[in-house]
């Protein structure tokens, strides 16, 4: 390699090096404004929303005070027209100190004003005396109070513009003789000076429509419609819309009414009163530029970090390219004892490979003669009870019934040649004798097998099984001998339970399922279950492999074997097998 060549590489390698910082720059900045976009877009949405309800609620209480503000009064006139003093002052037309009593009241009772007039329609008593001796007889709330034997509620708008609100009632003698009228104004006006200086406006909607109050003195007497065509003055309400703003990158609304507020309404249950609030979404913002603003400051960190680490890797960098020549050395060195030693250890290896084969052999020769001697000794059990009574039907002369033992024996023989030729590919997957069979046959020939223990057995055996056949792709003989395991090793787990109940269902849905509960103390490990050799029986009664040998014959049958336990105790196995058609029987096939 020529010097020029060596070279151009640390140059290439540098310019490689750069192009991977812009693009790590670049993909940075795209982040950082994606970040900031997002977050802005959740931020708005959220203290939007956070404003909206809070809204809401101050809408609650605004509609709640005026009417509270109402039905305080409302009892008022009632309570009036019945106080002796004033009753007796309209009787003998004597009036001297009737108003010094209404004063008295007014501040007690909270009404902008109380007046009294008589039968005719003159003030005679009022907290403000300048209004003594008017002739009111034709407003409204004198006749419809003359009329009406209850309070009648009156609002009117004078040629101040202003509109007043009067609970009025007709005050009668014993003989219900009218003596005069009894006028309580209650200011309205004031409620709305307390929700004046939000960022909201909020007016009051009789049932015509019209605005009777309002934070905006110029919408009074109109309708929403011609109030929105105003053009609002300069309040508090402007000035907060101006200071919030464009929320979300768009255009500002100069107007009150635009996108930057929000229109809430409700229903005061008094003579179809509504309340309407226009809220403007003060200080979002702000609040939402608080915390960009530390977004941004952060990315900004996280970016002159990024540079300060970039410059201290440059200046490191001459540094390393000294180093580097004696660091080689050291690790041509060490390279040379790994070779070394990875040598021996390839030697060792191979070794205990050469060992570990012969004990897998001898594993595989213990296993497969402990297996004969589980799977054989099921039929020999059965062989030793049918001579058994065999040889007392032939004592008692029971010929043709020691010839059906005979049979069973004979039978018991061949299925104990079929287990031995089987077990010779007990290491293998799949099988040449797959047929179709049923379920419930299988299990029918499983109890045949197991009947001289169940008959010794006191186990109370309930079965469920489907009417129509349940047909499964599957060697009988070995899905016969899964099934005889199963119901083994139910029977081995009630040995000690004083009430023995086992329970065989079979149940068809996207798969066959055979179902064997028993109702003994369930099962300790359910991971190590299905191992090799694994057993909870003691020493002589069992070498753990009958299990072993179920879940690898039910797994080359394109089936599962599962375990758990009960809810009530005991154990549950299932036996899940594809019906013929599926797709897991074609697999099996």
């Amino acid at each position: 390699m020529s010097l020029a060549e060596t070279q151009s590489q640390p140059d290439s390698r540098q310019r490689r090096r750069a192009w991977v910082l812009r693009g790590l720059l670049v993909l940075f900045l795209a982040a950082a404004v994606a970040a900031i976009w997002v977050s802005n877009a959740y931020l708005t949405q959220r203290f939007t929303e956070t404003t909206r309800n809070r809204a809401e609620i101050r809408l609650a209480i605004y509609s709640g005070t005026v009417q509270s503000e109402l039905q305080r009064h409302s009892v008022v006139p009632l309570l009036l027209s019945r106080d002796p003093v004033l009753i007796r002052s309209l009787e003998q037309m004597s009036f001297t100190d009737t108003s010094q009593r209404l004063i008295s009241y007014v501040d007690e009772i909270g009404a902008a004003s109380l007046v009294l007039l008589d039968r005719e329609g003159r003030i005679v008593a009022a907290t403000d005396r300048s209004r003594l001796g008017q002739l009111r007889n034709s407003d409204p709330f004198f006749v419809q109070a003359a009329r009406s034997p209850d309070t009648v509620f009156t609002s009117n708008e004078p040629d101040t513009g202003r509109y007043d609100f009067t609970f009025s009632r007709a005050m009668r003698g014993q003989d219900n003789r009218l003596l005069g009228v009894i006028l309580v104004e209650v200011d309205l006006a004031r409620i709305v000076d307390r929700w004046r200086g939000a960022s909201e406006a909020v007016f009051l909607v009789n049932s015509q429509g019209e605005i009777i109050l309002s934070t905006e003195p110029r919408w009074r007497g109109r309708t929403e419609a011609e109030a929105l065509a105003l053009q609002p003055p300069q309040s508090a309400i402007q000035r907060a819309l101006e200071a919030t703003g464009e929320f979300a990158f768009g255009d500002r609304r100069p107007d009150f009414f635009g996108s930057d507020t929000i229109r809430l309404e409700s229903r005061i249950p008094f003579r179809g009163w509504r309340i309407v609030s226009y809220t403007a979404y003060t200080s979002v913002r702000e609040r939402v530029n608080a915390v960009l603003a530390l977004e941004i400051m952060g990315f900004a960190l996280l970016l002159a970090g990024g540079f300060y680490v970039v410059s201290r890797r440059a200046r490191s960098q001459s540094v390393r390219l000294l180093r580097e020549s004696a660091e080689l050395r050291r690790l041509n060195a060490r390279l040379q004892r790994e070779i070394a030693e990875r040598q021996r250890v390839e030697r060792t290896l191979e070794e205990a490979e050469q060992s570990l084969a012969q004990s897998q052999k001898l594993a595989a020769l213990g296993e497969m003669s402990a297996a004969v001697s589980h799977e054989l000794n099921q039929p020999l059990a059965a062989m030793k009870t049918y001579l058994a009574g065999a040889r007392l039907l032939l004592q008692r002369k029971r010929v043709e019934e020691a010839a059906s033992s005979f049979q069973r024996i004979d039978d018991l023989i061949d299925r104990m040649g079929a287990i031995t030729r089987q077990l010779k590919s007990y290491a293998r997957k799949g099988g040449d004798a797959f047929e179709p069979v049923d379920l419930r046959d299988a299990l029918k020939g499983a109890m045949t097998m197991m009947e001289p223990q169940l008959r010794t057995t006191r186990v109370e055996i309930t079965q469920s099984l489907p009417r129509r056949p349940v047909m499964v792709m599957a060697d009988r003989l070995r899905l016969e001998q899964v099934i005889i395991n199963l119901l083994r090793n139910a029977l081995d787990a009630m040995k000690d339970v004083p009430k023995r109940e086992l329970d065989l269902l079979i149940a068809e849905g996207e798969e066959a399922v055979l179902t064997v509960r028993d109702s003994g103390k369930g099962i300790d490990d359910l991971d190590a279950l299905f191992e090799p050799f694994y057993t909870t029986k003691k020493a002589g009664e069992g070498v753990g492999l009958g299990l072993a040998i179920s879940s690898g014959i039910v797994t080359d049958l394109g089936g599962r074997l599962t375990a758990r336990n009960g809810e009530g105790g005991g154990a549950v196995f299932e036996v899940r097998l594809p019906l013929i058609g599926g797709e897991g029987a074609q697999a099996a096939q």
